[in-house]
């Protein structure tokens, strides 16, 4: 992989973060960063920072980085947000919904789903490009996969 592809998909993976999550440190983000495979230090986290235009502002009561243009959001919509960025593709098995990103990206879709309202969704497992959202029933998969696809804009 060449350098500015690995860039490019470093400041996606950042402007991913910043979108699902409240993320107050560029040590915070550095970690985030390293927990999805990326070696990083502080002072790429700065320039990445400021190449995609991130400001600091008032989230939730707290501090946090935003990217510049973009209202903060509350959880359903950054739900929205995320899964239109980074899902490949949305499908159902028994009760279970899986979500396939690309690699490094599945716990961004966890996140997000962790902080919205998605009474169909017990909780979520995320490997590296994959999320597993369980659901109490297949019907509640069902109706969990039609909305996360109407959301994500994919079939």
């Amino acid at each position: 992989m060449r350098m500015t592809d690995l860039k490019i998909q470093r400041q996606r993976a950042i402007a991913g973060l910043i979108r699902a999550d409240a993320l107050s440190s560029q040590e915070e983000l550095a970690q985030r960063l390293t927990d999805l495979g990326y070696a990083v230090t502080q002072a790429t986290v700065s320039r990445d920072l400021e190449q995609l235009g991130a400001v600091k502002v008032r989230r939730g009561g707290q501090l946090a980085y935003a990217l510049a243009g973009e209202p903060a959001q509350e959880p359903a919509p950054r739900l929205a947000t995320v899964l239109r960025d980074w899902v490949r593709s949305i499908d159902v098995a028994a009760a279970m919904v899986v979500v396939k990103t690309p690699p490094g990206s599945a716990h961004l879709i966890g996140v997000a789903l962790d902080q919205s309202d998605m009474p169909e969704a017990v909780g979520n497992i995320c490997g590296d490009d994959t999320s597993f959202i369980a659901c109490r029933s297949a019907e509640d998969a069902d109706a969990l996969a039609g909305k996360l696809r109407s959301m994500a804009g994919v079939r």
